[in-house]
């Protein structure tokens, strides 16, 4: 199995100003390059594995190296497609039905987001998941992630702070507001709510590429 980086969906200064090329480059070009470098290495003790999900998700026992390096892969690789040039606002088609019997509202659900995420103690996740027949937003600490518990991503954001803090230092809430307001992927939602399964969408498959046996 041999695990790539994929190429961002949008150029590195599409997300300007909520997200700065600068950010975007450190964010990509070294942190998520450097978890793809660090499961490729630690693949090699698991030369029967297929699928990145699948290196995840027979990992998460321990939460040792492996996982944290596969998930954290998988985790940016899903992060970039929740994020779009244009994006934002209030969601739209099946996903809007779906955060409306959810959460009441459109409001109720951003501010319920943005309370989650904004909470989510030192480094981690918040993600909109479908649980059942409903919608939640879960937050994960670290590497976790959706993957290893049975619910579906939709959308996630990083609030590890090399996500934002170039652009935003301390302020993690103004982060927030900027994903939700002008840069969430309500498409790639949809997407993932209409496939209604836990492998991505094929225009996130680029993550986790297998070309060959290492």
């Amino acid at each position: 199995m041999n695990v790539t980086l994929p190429p961002l969906p949008y150029q590195l200064d599409a997300l300007e100003p909520h997200i700065s090329r600068r950010t975007l480059s450190a964010h990509h070009g070294a942190h998520h390059a450097g978890y793809v470098t660090r499961t490729r290495a630690l693949m090699r003790t698991s030369p029967d594995a297929t699928e990145l999900e699948d290196v995840v998700r027979s990992s998460a026992r321990d939460r040792g190296p492996l996982f944290n390096a596969a998930a954290q892969t998988w985790n940016h690789a899903f992060l970039w497609r929740s994020m779009r040039p244009g994006g934002g606002g209030e969601a739209r088609g099946a996903i809007a039905e779906a955060i409306e019997a959810s959460f009441g509202s459109q409001q109720s659900f951003h501010q319920q987001f943005i309370t989650a995420a904004g909470d989510q103690f030192g480094s981690g996740w918040a993600w909109l998941v479908k649980d059942g027949e409903r919608l939640k937003i879960v937050t994960t600490a670290n590497a976790d992630t959706p993957l290893i518990t049975g619910q579906l991503p939709l959308l996630t954001i990083d609030v590890w702070e090399h996500a934002y803090y170039l652009d935003y230092q301390h302020r993690r809430l103004d982060y927030l507001a900027a994903f939700l307001g002008y840069l969430v992927n309500w498409d790639f939602a949809n997407e993932n709510l209409a496939a209604g399964r836990l492998s991505p969408p094929a225009s996130v498959k680029v993550a986790r590429q297998v070309v060959s046996s290492l």
